[in-house]
């Protein structure tokens, strides 16, 4: 499903510099074309500040359509098109490529990330996750580092990029099981309980990349 005209886009400008990332920008979409979108200058939430794009700018995107479902795709600047209004051109994706996620159905995919753990007795330790997906993730860490279930976790993870950006994704969470593993390791599942929608939707596209690579093996 895309965009329909008038249809308003929130985007974040992929950067190596991980503030800038964090920047939500909202547009609308102007103009549908063959390969292409028209959409207006984005404007910064919150500040109604324009954001100036150049060609080529990497552009992490969702929409909300009926229902509230959001779905997300990933784009780049083209060009501009000066008319009453100056617009920018973005390339329309493939429509394989916009992935719909519904609230409470989001996938997860296997990945061995790096995690940041405080846990409410203000422990703190690294483990790796086992899958991680926009609702939830799970993690593997040694048995002296017992979490319990129902226990609240405050996280962040570094999620990598194929175009080798590195993005640290912070959230809140609560153990819904810990399950004992070999060599005495713990497994626990992990529910979000607090995440932006900016956060959630980088561990989104990270999904989305690591599903198109299991597809193209």
């Amino acid at each position: 499903m895309y965009p329909k005209i008038s249809d308003q886009l929130f985007m974040s400008i992929d950067s190596g510099d991980e503030k800038a990332a964090g920047i939500e920008y909202k547009s609308r979409v102007a103009d549908l074309v063959e390969d292409s979108m028209l959409i207006e200058i984005p404007l910064q939430e919150g500040t109604g500040t324009t954001k100036r794009l150049y060609v080529g700018d990497e552009l992490s995107v969702y929409f909300i359509s009926e229902g509230g479902t959001k779905n997300y795709f990933n784009t780049y600047v083209l060009g501009f098109k000066e008319d009453v209004i100056r617009m920018v051109r973005i390339r329309k994706p493939d429509a394989d490529m916009i992935t719909t996620v519904q609230r409470r159905s989001f996938f997860r995919v296997n990945a061995e990330l790096e995690l940041a753990v405080k846990t409410e007795s203000m422990t703190r330790f690294v483990a790796r996750t086992d899958d991680v997906g926009g609702g939830g993730l799970s993690f593997f860490c040694d048995a002296n580092y017992a979490v319990k279930e129902g226990e609240a976790l405050s996280c962040w993870i570094l999620v990598p990029y194929k175009n080798g950006n590195l993005e640290h994704v912070p959230f809140k969470g609560e153990v819904v099981r810990v399950n004992k593993v070999e060599n005495g390791r713990l497994h626990s599942m992990v529910k979000f309980t607090s995440i932006s929608d900016m956060e959630r939707q980088k561990l989104i596209r990270y999904c989305f990349e690591r599903q198109m690579d299991f597809r193209n093996r």
